[in-house]
């Protein structure tokens, strides 16, 4: 059985576990207060035994994008955990959104190719298996900053970041 690599970067948003296969990197995690239970999640939905160690690359540029040292990921990405819509959205996203940039759900709907599509892509940045590095934080809600799976606090934290917080946020 092949395996895949994990491990656990402190982070100024909190504990992010980062999961990598030979393809790349293919998980980051929010808030990896029990990583035990993360891992064993992703090798389920992997079909693949963890193996501690691992993503050091990803682990090095995170770093680096949180000491306001890196602004562009160049990591290998293992897209197997979305598909579909959710997986051309998501690249979309990766492509034509940079630092320091934000983008309406509706917006990156049209780009997409789906310009009906909004809550699409909204289902898609919730689907999103590598936050931060492909940034579903960047896309916002016509509204203020719309939902995040890392909680709106490290949605506002990662935006702040990037010198982008939308306003009016309420």
């Amino acid at each position: 059985m092949q395996s895949f690599g994990w491990t656990l970067l402190q982070t100024p948003i909190g504990p992010l576990l980062l999961a990598e296969t030979e393809t790349g990197l293919v998980a980051v995690r929010f808030h990896a207060h029990d990583p035990a239970r993360e891992v064993a999640v992703l090798a389920e939905r992997l079909g693949r035994a963890p193996a501690r160690g691992g993503a050091r690359e990803a682990s090095a540029q995170l770093s680096a994008y949180f000491a306001e040292d890196l602004t562009e990921f160049g990591l290998p990405l293992d897209w197997r955990l979305v598909t579909g819509f959710s997986r051309h959205v998501l690249r979309e996203l990766d492509a034509s959104v940079p630092y320091g940039q934000v983008i309406s759900y509706g917006d990156l709907a049209e780009r997409a190719g789906s310009p009906d599509a909004a809550r699409a892509v909204g289902a898609a940045m919730g689907a999103n298996p590598l936050p931060v590095v492909v940034p579903c934080h960047r896309v916002v809600g016509g509204g203020g900053l719309g939902g995040f799976g890392g909680g709106r606090a490290t949605k506002e934290a990662l935006l702040s970041l990037e010198g982008s917080l939308p306003a009016p946020l309420f």
